[in-house]
């Protein structure tokens, strides 16, 4: 479980980071900080999948709760909404210490 939790924060961080270097370059070239919302890159890559979540969430119970809560995460940068979680799963993925604290003889 552990490695699998690793392998997968490992890919959104990576993700998030190719993000990040599109986002630079769209920086760059405008002068001005441009980042590119989650709205925008789901568009891109499958706007069916996008409005079939809508309508997902439109049959649920809070739905008009779930809509917002979606249309405010939509607006958030796709490097931040993407890296945040890989950073959650590689940190949990990680191997737990086995000492913490050194002894006196051992320094």
């Amino acid at each position: 479980m552990r490695i699998a939790l690793r392998i997968i924060g490992t890919w959104l961080i990576g993700l998030a980071l190719v993000l990040l270097v599109i986002d630079g370059t769209k920086t760059l070239a405008s002068n001005v900080a441009t980042f590119t919302s989650l709205g925008d890159v789901w568009m891109q890559v499958g706007a069916q999948s996008l409005d079939e979540l809508r309508g997902f969430l439109r049959s649920r119970f809070f739905a008009t709760l779930l809509d917002n809560a979606l249309d405010v995460l939509l607006t958030y940068p796709a490097f931040a909404v993407i890296g945040l979680p890989g950073i959650l799963f590689a940190l949990l993925g990680r191997s737990p210490r086995r000492e913490r604290f050194l002894r006196a003889e051992e320094i």
